[in-house]
Parts: structure tokens; sequence; C-alpha cells
């Protein structure tokens, strides 16, 4: 019986998991939901062997890193990294309930990515029974990665500089499931514009509009967009002014930067920082900047996907590779210079939106694939 096989035999306890794992909602922003998610995953971890670590956070859920050492005359260390964090707010289980319908699963945070830590688990326990020589493990079960990662990313970093291979279970790309071998770099900024207050009717010459500055602010931060390079800036949140008949004193921005090379960043980022105010009399003031580095398709990960694309022939399994402008985790590692292999989560579709959901038949081929990687690395 191959690999494939045998994961499609253990469906049952499989499928368990995922259902435990998805009804245990955990919005990024509630952090005693996630908790909750959290210490289940860490009850589970001991139960196969593993030591935990846990990273109390006073904002967010509790980091965990749970770890187990090599076996046999494996050398060297694997970091796995997941979330369990969603963008979906509480009570959402209700509306979109966990849910098997022939070859599809569905729940909230199912495809991004839950699904992704039932494999984990299922993967650890075909290796703790077959015995399997593997080089060292961690797994880094994130709690804050949809919001940017703000209190892990230092704790990512350390343990990727540590490792020989990192494995991010982020969802791959759809429709067939390809693994990611570039992404783009993230970038987030806030815009003020600080004008001059008066009276729209009667003193509409003694005021200096900041929502026209900010009018101007906007058509000049959209033309350094350049598809041809990768690069897009989009101000996608705006606020201003008080009242209709009142010349707005403030307005703001929220900007999303994405640039394909680190070089691009760069010059972007000096772009939006450095701008200068076109209507006399108003002030611009720019906080922020890059936000996670560009995964860049360099040789080493190439050569971390065709190794993968080897260990899955050998399962019957056909990988590819492709890029997206979204961020993970994977960008801070591989920036690091870790050997990152990403978009191994599983198949499916719907991240963030009403049709989430999930490939079946994909899981069982992740989890083998993923079984494969910790053991043949």
């Amino acid at each position: 019986m191959g690999i494939v096989e045998e994961v499609r035999e253990r469906r049952s306890h499989l499928l368990g998991q995922l259902e435990e794992i998805v009804t245990r909602e955990s919005p990024t922003l509630d952090k005693a939901a996630v908790d909750r998610l959290a210490h289940y995953l860490q009850e589970r971890t001991r139960e196969l062997d593993g030591d935990v670590t846990v990273y109390p956070q006073e904002s967010y859920g509790d980091l965990t890193v749970a770890s187990w050492s090599g076996a046999g005359e494996t050398v060297g260390s694997i970091l796995v990294m997941t979330h369990i964090d969603t963008v979906w707010p509480l009570g959402t289980i209700d509306r979109l309930p966990y849910l098997i319908e022939g070859d599809i699963g569905r729940g909230p945070g199912i495809f991004d990515m839950k699904a992704s830590v039932a494999m984990m688990l299922e993967a650890l326990a075909m290796v703790r029974e077959r015995r399997a020589p593997h080089r060292a493990i961690r797994w880094l079960i994130n709690t804050e990665e949809e919001v940017g990662s703000p209190a892990s990313r230092a704790l990512i970093e350390s343990l990727a500089r540590e490792s020989d291979y990192v494995l991010c279970l982020e969802p791959p790309v759809p429709p067939i499931g390809s693994l990611k071998t570039s992404r783009k770099g993230v970038g987030r900024f806030t815009m003020r514009i600080h004008g001059r207050a008066s009276h729209a009717g009667a003193d509409p010459e003694k005021g200096i509009s900041a929502i026209q500055e900010l009018a101007n602010q906007i058509h000049y931060l959209h033309s350094l967009t350049d598809f041809a390079l990768g690069t897009t800036v989009n101000v996608g949140v705006v606020h201003g002014g008080t009242r209709p008949n009142v010349v707005a004193a403030e307005a703001e921005a929220e900007i999303d930067l994405r640039v394909a090379t680190i070089d691009e960043a760069g010059r972007v980022v000096e772009a939006i920082r450095q701008t200068r105010p076109r209507l006399l009399g108003t002030a611009v003031t720019v906080e922020g900047g890059l936000n996670r580095p560009p995964m860049e398709r360099t040789p080493a990960v190439v050569a971390a996907f065709e190794r993968a694309r080897e260990i899955g022939a050998g399962m019957g399994l056909a990988l590819t590779e492709a890029g997206t402008g979204g961020g993970s985790d994977g960008n801070f590692t591989a920036a690091a210079g870790a050997t990152t292999i990403d978009g191994l989560g599983c198949p499916g579709d719907g991240g963030h939106a009403e049709h989430e959901h999930i490939l079946i038949p994909g899981l069982f081929e992740r989890t083998a694939l993923l079984f494969g990687l910790l053991t043949q690395l």
C-alpha cells in the first residue's frame, strides 16, 4: 500500500481531527478563542511525544513551538509553520458550518489554513507509528498571521535561521494546488493630511481642503503602480472631513503596497515616504513601511521545490509551482536565508471568502506529501 492510500485508510481519524480544529473558532483578535484552540493542539502534540514550549502574548493568542528530536542517522532540522487564527468572527460556524459534501470540505478557516493543522497532526502520528527516521522537527503554531505576524516575526526568523528546511503549510495556488516559489513583499502605510477648516459657504477661500490634497496624493500613489515589474500601490481606505458644509481640515488614507523584489521595494517605499504636498498650505505625513519582504524565486527556492517534486513523484503526485501576490510567514523565512518550501497546504479555494473550501482527495495527498517531506528531506 502506498503512502497516499494509507492516508485514505485513515480518513475517519483525519476528518475527525479536522472537525475538532474547524469548529473551535479562532478569530485573530479574540485572544481567548485562539488560546482555546492552541491549548487543544498543545495537548495533541504532547500525546505525540512532542516537547511543547509556549510563548505567552498579551494581545494575541499564545505562540506554541512543539519539537521532536531527530531519529536515526538523519541530521539537521525542519521547521514547519502553520497559523490557527482566521479572519472569521465568532459565530460564523453557525452560519457556515463544518460540512463534508462528497469531495468538498467546508467551514470557516478550513482552507486558510486549518486543514494544514490537521495534516500536520496526522503526518506526525504516522511518523510516530512507523518510527520513521527524520530530522529534528519543530512546529510553530502562529496565532496572528492574518494581521502580519507582529508578535511572532522575531521568533519565526530566529527559528528559520536555525533550520535546514522550512515547510510553510499555507494554502497552495488554486485551482490545481501549485506550490509557491515566489511571493510579493507587502507594505502598509497610513497617510495623514492636515489642512485648514472654514465654512464651505461663508468663507470657503479661508479654508485649505485636506480632502482635496488627499485626492492629489491618491493620484500620485496610484501612479507608482508598475504591472510590468509586479508593483502595485492601492489606496484602499480613506477618511476625511466632519460635515458637508465644512472645508476639511483632516484626511487620512490607508495604503497597500505589493512588490516582487527587494530592490523594487526600496524604490517604492522611498517614493511613498518622501511624497510632498501638492496643495499650498497642507502638510502630509506618512507612517509605515514594508511589513513582509518579498520571497524571491532564488536558485535555493527552486532547488527546494524540485526536491519536493521528486518526493511527490515517488508517491504518484505531480507537483507544480507558481507565484502569488499574497504574503505569508514564508516571506520572513526566505528573506532570513532559510530554504523554504511554501504552499504545502490542502488544495481548495475561497480563502477569506464565503465559498471557502478544501478538496478532500487533496487533503489525503498533501498529508502523504508532508509525511514524505518530514522523513525524506
